[in-house]
């Protein structure tokens, strides 16, 4: 059985203003194309499907559009669960005509499994679906200590219950057996600035015991870079792993790989895992300008990041007027931000900087300007820092008097 795994889609997302809809309909073409040469039998969405939980409407629009292809008229089984940014009652909404498509949408935690049968294989999954596991979603206080270790560990205990719960005498030999969920997993590398923290501190991870042993793959959404997360004991148990979010969607996910992940699986057998790139968003870059306005625009007359959405740097003697602001964001319609950075306030920093380094390196530097290069000996070092201890000495024993 082939199954494709993605994730945090984030429809209706802007990036500090700017529409990514188009962005968001080239994905989806992309991403059907890849379900079909593929020949994928399921599609397995882990949350996030929105970026808010009152998503625009030609989001949903979207979001029905997607699934409606990449079922195929109910040919394909899709699984889609509510994310941390989802609001779970309106993804869940549309499930008695999305079923007619062949499309589960889950939008609370329940022990409930959805089977999916492979007409490629003639194989069959059983799916434990559990989308975004708050404690306002699963109705109950997990702790009632304030300790962060006591509320992780009470956490990962209730995780790992629904995990028993749902696959006890449901998961078999005989069937491929997933669990797909959207939390943050304890050892998984979050992107600070993009994804929307659902714990305070480490408080709600899970740990990746909690999944168990019985299934074979763990298909998780929530952060944003594709990645595998291993068990802190290394003991046995699934694959788990992201999938990633099919665009970048802060400064802070410049130069990360964006992706789905295609798992090939047999009941019984270990999953084979291939990543599959992503070409449809626009990239994510920072240019640091230090020779100034003259400099970017001969980057944009060279066609550099032709097609990207840029956070600009720019190094200035004078302030920027608005004609020159309007010049650089027509001549590059990816300009997100430009930020001025003013040569005092480079100066300024720069010396912060130095009076924080240790005496010793002050004296090197200070050594290699007066000599033109030369680099001072070990041996002058310490003959520095001796005179400089005996004159703090000599001050303390003046102050004393």
């Amino acid at each position: 059985m082939r199954l494709l795994h993605t994730a945090d889609w984030h429809f209706g997302r802007t990036l500090e203003g700017r529409s990514r809809a188009a962005e968001h309909e080239a994905f989806v073409d992309e991403l059907v194309r890849l379900a079909d040469e593929a020949e994928a039998d399921a599609v397995l969405l882990a949350g996030d499907v929105y970026d808010s939980v009152n998503p625009p409407a030609d989001a949903e629009t979207l979001f029905y559009e997607a699934l409606t292809r990449l079922s195929k008229g109910g040919r394909r089984p899709v699984l889609a669960i509510a994310g941390n940014h989802d609001h779970p009652d309106r993804l869940r909404a549309a499930g008695p005509l999305a079923r007619a498509q062949g499309v589960s949408l889950v939008g609370l935690p329940t022990v409930d499994v959805i089977a999916v049968d492979a007409a490629r294989t003639g194989e069959r999954a059983i799916v434990y679906a559990l989308p975004y596991p708050s404690e306002s979603r699963l109705k109950e206080l997990l702790s009632a200590e304030a300790d962060e270790q006591a509320l992780q560990q009470a956490y990962s205990a209730r995780i790992a219950k629904l995990v028993r719960d749902a696959s006890a005498e449901r998961f078999g030999a005989g069937t491929v057996n997933v669990i797909m969920s959207h939390l943050h997993a304890l050892g998984g590398s979050a992107t600070p600035e993009s994804e929307r923290p659902i714990e305070v501190g480490g408080a709600y991870t899970v740990d990746p015991s909690a999944f168990g042993t019985a299934a074979q793959y763990v298909a998780l959404g929530h952060l944003h870079r594709p990645q595998n997360v291993r068990r802190r004991d290394d003991g046995p148990g699934p694959i788990v792993r992201y999938s990633g979010s099919p665009l970048a969607f802060s400064f802070s996910e410049a130069g990360q790989a964006k992706s789905v992940t295609i798992v090939d699986v047999s009941p019984g057998g270990a999953p084979a895992i291939e990543e599959i790139p992503l070409s449809s968003g626009r990239t994510l870059v920072s240019w640091i300008a230090q020779g100034g306005v003259a400099e970017v625009h001969r980057w944009i007359d060279e066609g550099r990041d032709a097609n990207a959405w840029i956070d600009l740097e720019l190094h200035l003697t004078d302030a920027l007027t608005m004609e020159q602001i309007q010049a650089l964001r027509r001549a590059h319609d990816g300009l997100v931000n430009i930020r001025p950075v003013f040569a005092l306030e480079r100066e300024a920093a720069a010396a912060r900087a130095e009076r924080a380094l240790p005496i010793d390196e002050l004296f090197r530097r200070f050594y290699v300007r007066q000599t033109g290069g030369a680099e001072p000996d070990e041996t002058m070092i310490r003959l520095f820092l001796e005179l400089v201890r005996e004159d703090g000495d000599a001050e303390r024993e003046e102050e004393r008097a």
